[in-house]
């Protein structure tokens, strides 16, 4: 099973759509194209960065298979509300060609549930078994999948060959700690762009599932190329990625927030990318204050990035 689509940096793509909330599928997929063609391994949709929830499964679905045909190796999210819907994703995953599954909980209804929890896993990695799919871990969900959960799934369901972490430092160590360090064929990977110093150097993440990565793809790659490096001892790298990572502390921090669509498809615009400026429900929009800060933030960043790429 090849599941070396893990072992890079995976932007979570964002719907692009018309005034109207149609969904604009050619766009979606020229940004997918582009931002392989960057040096992205992958990409994921739809996570909630592709605003699942707004959508439906027939247009999710056609998101996925316009991805694949366009030929953007591709990662799909399984939520849902419920399993039969997310067990569709799955099996509609496997039949067109996407090369990973990310499996979200089961929301809504008895989410804390370790055996509803259980149950809904297994039907999501039964649907697709010859796809290598993640577990999608996250304090939003309601729901921590913990080591002895993850390793009941793998053994029965050999197509589960990663853990990917939305929590905090403390969460990837739990992981670390807990799950990918007892099976060396288990990748972690980092799922919240404010923790990717932390996953790659100090919990031995192979990869992340980047927002942020979207629209700064270059400085993303460059910064977990430096964590890369200094998870295997190399100084300068270690401090590199620590001026890096802080640099993009305040524009990494929009990955944690509910509003993060609103703040990555407006630096998409600002980026060049005026297929972003619209939302599927037409009131969510930034303030103007929040607009006006994340477009200092990002004067700020990249003034600091062309200085500093040219004294290092």
């Amino acid at each position: 099973m090849d599941t070396t689509i893990y072992d890079g940096c995976i932007p979570a793509l964002m719907t692009p759509c018309d005034v109207s909330g149609t969904p604009d599928f050619d766009a979606l997929v020229r940004v997918g194209q582009e931002l392989i063609s960057a040096g992205m391994s992958g990409v994921v949709y739809c996570g909630s960065m592709g605003d699942w929830p707004l959508l439906t499964d027939a247009q999710r679905q056609e998101g996925v298979a316009r991805l694949v045909e366009g030929g953007v190796p591709v990662i799909v999210g399984t939520g849902a509300i419920n399993t039969q819907s997310a067990v569709s994703h799955a099996a509609h995953a496997a039949k067109v060609g996407a090369q990973g599954l990310m499996v979200i909980p089961r929301v809504l209804s008895r989410g804390t549930s370790i055996a509803a929890q259980k149950a809904h896993f297994k039907a999501i990695l039964k649907a697709a078994p010859l796809t290598p799919s993640v577990i999608y871990n996250s304090p939003y969900y309601g729901f921590a999948t913990r080591a002895e959960l993850f390793f009941e799934l793998r053994e029965q369901h050999s197509n589960l060959i990663g853990f990917k972490e939305f929590g905090g430092a403390k969460d990837l160590t739990y992981a670390a700690e807990n799950i990918t360090n007892q099976d060396d064929q288990v990748s972690l990977m980092v799922g919240v762009d404010t923790t990717v110093y932390h996953g790659f150097v100090n919990c031995g993440a192979r990869g992340a599932i980047t927002g942020i990565g979207n629209a700064l793809p270059k400085e993303v790659l460059h910064l977990i190329d430096l964590c890369k490096k200094a998870a295997v001892g190399d100084a300068t790298a270690r401090r590199l990625a620590k001026e890096l990572d802080s640099a993009l502390q305040v524009l990494s921090s929009f990955d944690e927030g509910t509003d993060l669509v609103l703040f990555y498809k407006r630096l998409m615009v600002l980026q060049g990318y005026s297929e972003f400026e619209h939302h599927f429900i037409a009131s969510d929009k930034l303030s103007a204050s929040q607009n006006k800060h994340l477009e200092k933030q990002l004067t700020l960043f990249q003034n600091w990035y062309a200085d500093w790429v040219k004294q290092i």
